[in-house]
């Protein structure tokens, strides 16, 4: 894969997440397999976090700490940011 080809990628999986039709696990699924190619144990060991965390993260398991998330999306050269929710707004 080229250097825009995947450039691409990630950011049709960036946008995917933002319209609300790809979700969080799923992401970092597909960050994980279809830009790095790497395995679980692979891949946690270059983002410095346990295989652990990483399935957890890859299954939408358990409540992730920020810096687990950062430790994942630096690799990618992204960040966690806020975005508007389209439509209504639900308040309690």
């Amino acid at each position: 894969m080229s250097i825009e080809e995947r450039d691409l990628l990630i950011r049709s999986i960036c946008q995917q997440v933002a319209d609300g039709t790809l979700g969080m696990p799923d992401a970092i699924r597909r960050l994980r397999v279809e830009v790095t190619g790497l395995n679980q144990a692979r891949f946690a060991k270059m983002c410095k976090i346990s295989m652990r965390a990483l399935n957890h993260l890859e299954y939408g398991d358990g409540n992730p700490t920020l810096k687990t998330l950062e430790s994942v999306f630096r690799v990618f050269g992204m960040r966690i940011s806020l975005a508007m929710v389209t439509g209504p707004v639900e308040t309690q």
